[in-house]
């Protein structure tokens, strides 16, 4: 697999582009169709590294999968290999994959079994997994770990109960794996400080197309009244609202006009309003959003005059993933801004390459940074870079697209974990990415 970008910088962008699908709805939605054996028809699907794994990983399990056309795919979960759900060479691979844990509370809810291994993924400091696990313990699930195969076994073959629960953080995978372990348990589930965001409210949708019982969507007070059996169904995913972002400041940074198609705009939620606070113009046309080129971004202050705080937050708070590429917008804006990453302690150590690339930031501890903007005035300079994890990588070639000179960037694989053919769709824009 080619494993690195040779990204010519300092080329200004122009030009319409598609957000592809939601990579955090598609890990959730097709782990769903784990809960029946009829056909689930799931379109818009991004093909990209990690939805691959996913799906190549259900077809070792027994899934028939059929790729209808780019991003529409039939799949039916009717004869699972038990035997290989329980094999170490099964937990192996899922140890290996970060989206692999949201197949537990579906196999768990149609099998009364499942393994839980430590999830693998991104190198962003430690994610935890204790909402997932004590979700299903609190359905009655048992739990023991499995020294040799570093993995949780579940164990509910009597059957899940319907309970109360009060998730101690709002994790969205975590909601997503309970919720689907739930709609098969007997009984009333209550699940308070749910996740809320836009993906979860598709997974609900979906179930619900499919027959379970869910209420209170798009709150944090998800009550599910178990069904005996889910059928089949058809679901489009959304686009992704973190390229959709990523895009958003990729016109920034280098000063270009582009207009991002068929964006959800009512599903967004923050995200547009927290780039404006740095300064970017973005007009709504329809459904479609357009950044227009500017000379100058000019970051806000607080009414009191105090600096500009970005953090991150539960939705509909600002998404986590996107603080890296606005970290690398702003600087380039005029002004100065606390960038707050709260969830991972390791996400913000790839500013060490910015700034030896020439960005002027101050690294507080492991969660904040302070970034004084050179407003254009100063170029990036080009650098041999490495993309730590999937959203650092895109901020990296962000930030190499606008330098003065050739850049490298290293370990692109977990750049394509998360976004489909994107030195391709960006070269459309304008943009000199090579592959090699």
């Amino acid at each position: 697999m080619n494993d690195t970008f040779i990204v010519e910088g300092g080329h200004r962008l122009s030009g319409e582009i598609t957000p592809q699908g939601a990579k955090n709805e598609a890990l959730e939605v097709i782990s769903a169709v784990l809960l029946t054996d009829c056909e689930v028809t799931i379109e818009n699907i991004p093909e990209i590294l990690d939805i691959k794994n996913l799906i190549r990983l259900l077809e070792n399990m027994g899934v028939a999968v059929t790729r209808i056309e780019k991003g529409k795919y039939v799949f039916k979960a009717e004869n699972i290999d038990r035997q290989y759900i329980e094999s170490e060479d099964f937990v192996k691979i899922c140890s290996t994959l970060r989206g692999s844990v949201m197949i537990a509370g579906p196999v768990l809810a149609r099998f009364g079994r499942s393994w839980f291994p430590k999830p693998g993924g991104d190198r962003i400091g430690r994610r935890r997994v204790d909402t997932h696990i004590q979700g299903m313990v609190n359905l009655g699930a048992g739990c023991s770990y499995d020294e040799k195969r570093k993995a949780f076994l579940l164990n509910a073959e009597g059957g899940l109960k319907g309970t109360y629960m009060l998730l101690d953080e709002a994790s969205v995978t975590g909601t997503a794996n309970i919720l689907m372990a739930s709609v098969l348990a007997e009984g009333r589930t209550v699940i308070y400080n749910a996740a809320c965001e836009p993906y979860t409210q598709q997974l609900c949708r979906m179930l619900v197309s499919m027959g379970a019982d869910i209420q209170g969507i798009g709150s944090n007070l998800l009550t599910i009244n178990g069904v005996k059996s889910l059928h089949g169904t058809s679901h489009r995913i959304l686009p992704d609202m973190i390229e959709i972002g990523s895009f958003i400041g990729m016109a920034a940074l280098n000063q270009s006009s582009i207009t991002i198609k068929d964006a959800s705009v009512g599903n967004l939620g923050i995200i547009p309003e927290s780039f404006r606070r740095l300064g970017i113009t973005i007009d709504q046309q329809g459904d479609n959003l357009h950044v227009p080129a500017q000379e100058s971004y000019v970051i806000d202050s607080f009414m009191d005059g105090s600096i500009m705080t970005i953090a991150d937050a539960p939705w509909p708070g600002l998404t986590p993933d996107l603080i890296s590429v606005m970290l690398v917008v702003a600087t380039q804006c005029r002004g100065s801004v606390l960038i707050h990453q709260k969830m991972f302690e390791s996400r913000l150590f790839f500013v060490d390459r910015l700034i030896e690339m020439g960005a002027q930031i101050i690294l507080c501890d492991p969660h904040r940074a302070v970034v004084i903007g050179h407003d254009h005035r100063f170029q990036l300079k080009a650098g041999h870079l490495l993309s730590p994890d999937i959203r650092a990588g895109i901020a990296l070639l962000i930030a190499a697209m606008s330098a003065r000179g050739t850049s490298t960037i290293s370990n692109i694989s977990q750049i394509d974990r998360g976004y489909e053919n994107i030195d391709v769709r960006l070269n459309a824009l304008g943009a000199r990415i090579t592959r090699e």
